[in-house]
């Protein structure tokens, strides 16, 4: 109790809090520039850290990335264009409503159920770091394989109205995702003697191709299908979101335990979460065909992932100096210039330091709801900028956000590649979704397949050989085989009433 005391003074200090407040700000703009992901946020704000004790350090690294995660969803729901990598799981679910006249509302949920969803993943990680972190602890190799094999999985259930389309679209991301140094051999597979690509295609980079660079060429090239989008005036601002969210509880609930525990898996992050939220929420709807038409049920349980994993991507920074994510990977190296060691014993010798990393994550939390709520009423005017002008803008940003990656202009001959390419497979009615989800879950599962067969000496039925493992791959069979069971059943019915009703026609004569 004397620590946690302890904390709330070191956080409430005026100068903390003014960092907060200022890092707040800055996160909302960076998540909403397309190509500036949180990630590179929190990389830019490093030498600022320098100068800084570690609680403002800290507590300005969490009020970035969680209001960069809320941000990106602003872009996204208003022009198709997600800000950030995990706002790609719903983008056309938000923009979808947007074109209803539904933008705010969509926004509005965004921010509410993160803030809910966020809270409740701080307070998960600061009463349950030990058991979440025993719980990573207990995935190798083949757990991550199956957890990746999952996430492809829910391509299946965003694109459920044409499954071939989207399996291409999920086949073409990964083939790009093996672009690069192999992973396990370190040999070059598909750089066509390019020494830049060596590195592979940067995933912000295809991010910002698939999604913006192709939402700008389409809106170019169909200047007739421009629209004037007026938006409607909802129930409220808070009051209207908080029914909804209390409508679909379950489907928040379920985003934010997937978030939690995700989120506390080394290299996961809320990429991942997003997706598998929003796919399962399709998957048990009671109303899966709206999904796709501007429906808040997926938003809501992908939100709340978003921010819950958020929050327990530092399980196992702090405990072990394992990066939960990109974002911590930075975290780690703040802490050893700051002179502290993560591990166990930061929780004995850098108590109050631990706690005041929880508050800070809950301060952040909840300054999302006055913060956001501006940044959602002036975002809107973005509606009112000429198509013909606001494109070549967002062209702009995108190469320089690109650029800004690794400092490479192959990086922005890339994200018009992609991005002519996306155009193209759009207009012929390829999702564009699913390609992204080919690339976070593509390096994923092929690392771990590559390691895990390695140490099982090439017997595949070593992914069967732990609990765990054994019950995420069942999960995954069975999600595989659910069409082919229905088609089954599906042509074994009419069969058996065919015969039914040939065999009573004796009878009854």
């Amino acid at each position: 109790m004397e620590n946690l005391i302890l904390a709330f003074k070191m956080v409430f200090d005026w100068d903390v809090l003014l960092i907060i407040g200022i890092a707040s700000v800055y996160g909302i703009f960076c998540g909403a520039m397309p190509g500036v992901s949180a990630t590179l946020a929190v990389a830019l704000m490093v030498p600022v850290t320098f100068y800084m004790s570690p609680v403002a350090a800290f507590a300005a690294i969490a009020s970035t990335v969680a209001m960069a995660l809320f941000a990106g969803d602003i872009p996204a729901a208003l022009m198709r264009i997600p800000g950030v990598p995990s706002s790609a799981a719903y983008c056309d679910e938000a923009y979808a409503m947007t074109l209803k006249g539904e933008g705010e509302k969509s926004l509005a949920i965004s921010l509410v159920v993160s803030v809910i969803g966020g809270t409740i993943g701080a307070i998960a990680l600061s009463v349950s770091t030990t058991v979440l972190a025993e719980f990573a602890l207990e995935f190798q190799y083949y757990e991550y394989f199956w957890l990746a094999a999952m996430g492809l999985t829910t391509a299946a259930f965003i694109c459920s109205d044409q499954p071939l389309k989207g399996l291409i679209s999920v086949c073409v991301g990964l083939l790009l995702s093996t672009v690069g140094y192999d992973m396990v051999s370190g040999y070059p597979r598909f750089t066509f003697g390019i020494t830049a690509l060596m590195e592979g295609i940067h995933f912000i980079s295809a991010l910002i191709g698939v999604f913006a660079v192709g939402e700008v060429c389409r809106q170019l090239t169909h200047p007739q299908n421009h629209q004037v989008i007026e938006l409607k005036k909802g129930s409220g601002f808070f009051t209207g979101t908080w029914i909804i969210a209390m409508k679909y509880k379950w489907q928040m609930m379920m985003g934010t335990v997937i978030g939690i525990i995700i989120g506390a898996l080394p290299g996961s992050g809320s990429d991942i979460a997003a997706w598998v939220s929003y796919g399962l929420s399709k998957k048990f709807s009671k109303e899966p065909e709206k999904y796709g038409t501007g429906h808040p049920e997926g938003i809501v349980a992908a939100s709340a992932a978003n921010n819950s994993s958020l929050c327990t991507t530092w399980v196992p920074s702090l405990t072990f100096g394992i990066p939960g994510d990109s974002v911590t990977a930075i975290v780690i190296g703040v802490l050893y210039l700051k002179g502290l060691e993560p591990g166990p014993m930061i929780f004995l010798q850098q108590a109050p330091l631990v706690y005041s990393i929880f508050i800070s994550f809950l301060l952040a939390n909840w300054l999302q709801l006055p913060i956001g709520y501006v940044a959602v009423k002036l975002s809107k005017q973005l509606l009112r900028v000429p198509v013909n002008t606001l494109m070549p803008l967002v062209l702009v940003f995108c190469m320089v956000g690109s650029f800004a990656i690794n400092n490479s202009l192959l990086a922005i001959v890339i994200i018009l590649v992609l991005g002519i390419a996306s155009f193209i497979l759009q207009e012929n009615d390829f999702p564009a979704a699913p390609l992204i989800l080919g690339m976070v879950m593509g390096p994923i599962m092929e690392e771990n397949f590559m390691q895990a067969m390695i140490i099982a000496n090439g017997n595949a039925l070593a992914f069967f050989g732990r609990p765990i493992a054994a019950t995420l791959g069942a999960t995954c069979i069975l999600f595989w085989l659910t069409p082919v069971i229905k088609a089954v059943l599906g042509k074994a019915r009419p069969a058996t009433g065919a015969a039914a009703s040939s065999g009573g026609g004796p009878g009854a004569a």
